[in-house]
């Protein structure tokens, strides 16, 4: 089994900046793809972002584009979201994922990953 530790969730107004962590175990990033998923209340997981092992890859879904980025530290064994402008409907449990498959980050943030953690809350509110 694998670990995934969030942090970094909270409230936050319209227009604020979070910023997400997941550590995982060491080497874990040299050979997983990572990647964050979200549920609101009522409405089904959607994978937000995903990155890559291999080139550092990403991808979004449409919704954060130009207001979410993905990164990661291989020295810390942490990935990060960055989460700029953020708005009520970003609201929801937010999760790191984790898959040793291969490198295909669009088909692992559509389809979801083998190992989750157990999510941190983001509240966007006024």
């Amino acid at each position: 089994q694998l670990q995934l530790v969030e942090s970094g969730g909270g409230l936050v107004q319209p227009g604020g900046s979070l910023r997400l962590s997941c550590a995982v175990p060491r080497f874990t990033l040299d050979y997983y793809v990572i990647g964050w998923f979200r549920q609101a209340p009522g409405k089904e997981r959607e994978g937000v972002s995903c990155i890559s092992s291999s080139d550092g890859s990403t991808d979004y879904v449409d919704s954060v584009k130009g207001r979410f980025t993905i990164s990661r530290d291989n020295a810390k064994n942490t990935v990060y979201l960055q989460m700029n402008n953020l708005k009520p409907e970003d609201t929801a449990i937010y999760y790191c994922a984790a898959d040793p498959g291969g490198n295909n980050v669009s088909y692992y943030r559509r389809f979801g990953m083998a190992f989750w953690g157990k999510g941190t809350l983001v509240t966007v509110s006024s």
